[in-house]
C-alpha cells in the first residue's frame, strides 16, 4: 500500500439486521486530501462511515488506517489511532459548556509514521477557525442553535487530532451562513494537513471543497474519479444524484 493512504477499504459490506446495506465497497483516503462520498438519501453513505469506524457490527471487508487492520475493531479503537468521526446527529453534552465540551475530546498530540509532527489543536486555535464558538465559551451546548452544535462537534473531534475526519452531512439542516463557514473549515482543515471523507448530497458544496468523489447509489459504488470530473459528467450526475 502507498504511504500516502490514510485510508483503505475493500469488499466493504453490512447489514442493519438482516438488510443488506452495502455491496463490496472499496475506496481510499490519501494525505491531505478531502473525498466527497455522494449519493441520493438511503444509498447507503453514513452506513459506510460507520462501517469504516467500526460501528456496525454486522459487517464484512478488510479496513485499514495508517496501515493498521481495523476490519473487526471497534469505533474507540480507531479514534484512539486518529480516525475522527462526525455523526450527523451533533452529539454534544448539552449540560456542559462549549468548553467543557472541547475538554472531553481532548487527546495527546500525534506523528505520522514518518515522524512529522501532525496538527495539534486546542481551545484557542479551533476559536480562530470557529469564531462563533469563541464568542460563547461559557455557554452550555443545549442553548446553541443546530448549526453551532455542529461545529461545536467538529471542533470536539478536533481536539482528538485527527489524521483523518469522517464528517457525516455537514451541510444537511444548517442556515447557509453556517455551511459557508463549514467549507472554509474544510479547507482550512486541509491546508494544515487533515484529511476528510465526508458523505455529501449537496454538489455545490462537495465542489467547493472535495478533490476526488465517490457516488453511491444502493449501496454500491456508480463512480469514482476526481471532483471536477464528476462536475462534468452530466450523465452520472442525473443519474445518481439528480443534479
Amino acid at each position: 500500500m502507498s504511504a500516502d493512504i490514510l485510508l483503505d477499504a475493500k469488499g466493504l459490506s453490512a447489514w442493519y439486521g438482516a438488510a443488506q446495506i452495502l455491496y463490496d465497497v472499496d475506496l481510499q483516503v490519501r494525505r491531505g486530501e478531502v473525498v466527497a462520498l455522494m449519493g441520493r438519501n438511503g444509498a447507503g453513505k453514513s452506513t459506510t462511515l460507520k462501517t469504516l469506524i467500526g460501528m456496525l457490527a454486522k459487517r464484512k471487508g478488510a479496513v485499514s488506517f495508517l496501515g493498521q487492520d481495523i476490519s473487526r475493531s471497534e469505533s474507540h479503537v480507531a479514534a484512539r489511532l486518529g480516525l475522527g468521526f462526525v455523526p450527523e446527529d451533533r452529539r454534544v453534552f448539552t449540560d456542559l459548556t462549549v468548553l467543557e465540551n472541547l475538554e472531553v475530546g481532548k487527546q495527546p498530540a500525534r506523528h505520522w509514521p514518518d515522524g512529522a509532527a501532525a496538527p495539534v489543536w486546542t481551545p484557542e486555535r479551533l476559536f480562530k477557525l470557529f469564531p462563533n464558538l469563541g464568542e460563547m465559551p461559557d455557554r452550555p451546548g443545549g442553548r446553541m442553535s443546530g448549526g453551532e452544535q455542529q461545529m461545536l462537534t467538529v471542533a470536539r473531534t478536533l481536539m482528538g487530532n485527527p489524521y483523518l475526519v469522517l464528517l457525516d452531512e455537514p451541510s444537511e439542516g444548517v442556515a447557509p451562513l453556517i455551511v459557508e463557514q463549514m467549507a472554509l473549515m474544510i479547507l482550512e482543515l486541509k491546508s494544515q494537513g487533515v484529511s476528510i471523507l465526508l458523505s455529501e448530497q449537496n454538489m455545490h458544496f462537495a465542489e467547493l471543497v472535495s478533490d476526488r468523489a465517490y457516488v453511491l447509489e444502493k449501496g454500491q459504488i456508480r463512480y469514482e474519479g476526481a471532483m471536477a470530473e464528476l462536475s462534468a459528467n452530466e450523465e452520472i450526475r442525473r443519474a445518481y444524484l439528480s443534479v
